[in-house]
């Protein structure tokens, strides 16, 4: 069920671990139970600091009949006892109360969530997004919500200026659709975000990935420079490192047949194919090694992120050339 066409119902389960379609999703019943009761009251809480004996003080009429939307998060995590209380009481919910269970899907907490949709809860799917087509769509979709659209060329620009965090993303396209007059394209991207459209981190990742090692360093003092997050151009040597291994992989076929068996864009595969040259198997091995230790320095281990990216971006340089 989309989270923009939720019916008012007793019970709810947000399923994935998508933060922000989640949000979104829980928001929406919060809205729909405060259109029917203004004075709708909202508790959250986690389902480990959930007490034997709590369920049944919340779900408890109040004295004035007021509603009450009660935010179970991390569902998943509930230990057995606190499971077998939900599910007894969705069997027979009270009125006024609507139960949101968030839950991040899984084999984890399984048996809560299948009770939750055997006793009718409206199920909203929010699944981690983290292909590029995927990522793509919500950016189409998100201009769209915002009263305007977004031309085909303008979308890999606006990923690559950006990044892959959907906070990110869906403020970006909620101020382009907003100062964008018609159809957001590609001139607009760049002009909103100048030299972030032009050095991000994907810029950085694809110098680095094609052994281009004075284009990489200069392009990350850029990016540096201009606010690009740490993270964003790890997360994009990662996805670059990732991309070639991948192609390497899958031999020399067809670009769109490569393109349908790994699921990826074929101008991603075609790039990719451009770039595996001069990456052999070893090398590949330590590049995957480097990214995902960058991963790590960028989010606390390291002392210095930037320093950390820059010896990465010398040793995967280092690495092609072997």
């Amino acid at each position: 069920m989309n989270a923009s066409a939720v019916a008012f119902r007793p019970l709810y389960l947000v399923l994935g671990d998508e933060e922000l379609l989640v949000q979104r999703a829980v928001q929406a019943v919060v809205d729909i139970a405060r259109r029917a009761d203004p004075g709708t009251e909202v508790r959250r809480l986690r389902a480990t600091d959930l007490a034997p004996g709590e369920l049944a003080e919340l779900v408890s009429p109040s004295l004035f009949a007021d509603g009450r939307v009660i935010v179970l998060e991390a569902a998943h995590e509930a230990g057995k006892d606190t499971a077998e209380a939900i599910l007894g009481y969705v069997r027979a919910p009270a009125d006024g109360i609507v139960l949101v269970a968030e839950h991040a899907g899984g084999n984890r907490g399984k048996t809560l969530a299948e009770g939750l949709r055997a006793a009718g809860a409206a199920v909203t799917e929010c699944p981690r997004i983290t292909r590029f087509e995927d990522r793509a769509a919500f950016v189409r979709d998100e201009v769209r919500r915002a009263g305007s659209r977004i031309s085909p060329d303008a979308v890999p620009i606006l990923l690559d200026a950006v990044g892959s965090d959907l906070r990110e993303l869906a403020a970006a396209a909620a101020q382009l659709a907003t100062d964008t007059a018609g159809v957001v394209d590609e001139a607009a991207v760049r002009r909103y975000h100048r030299g972030r459209a032009e050095v991000s981190g994907f810029t950085v990742a694809e110098k680095a990935i094609s052994g281009d090692r004075s284009g990489a360093l200069e392009a990350l003092r850029w990016a540096t420079a201009l606010g690009v997050a740490p993270v964003l151009v790890a997360d994009a040597l990662a996805d670059a490192v990732r991309t070639v291994a991948r192609i390497s992989a899958s031999g020399r076929g067809d670009p769109y047949q490569v393109a349908s068996q790994l699921g990826m864009p074929p101008w991603k595969v075609k790039k990719a194919m451009g770039q595996s040259r001069g990456w052999d198997a070893d090398g590949l091995a330590e590049a995957l090694q480097l990214v995902a230790a960058v991963n790590a320095d960028v989010k606390g281990v390291a002392a210095d992120a930037e320093y950390a990216l820059e010896r990465t971006v010398l040793a995967l340089c280092a690495a092609r050339h072997r």
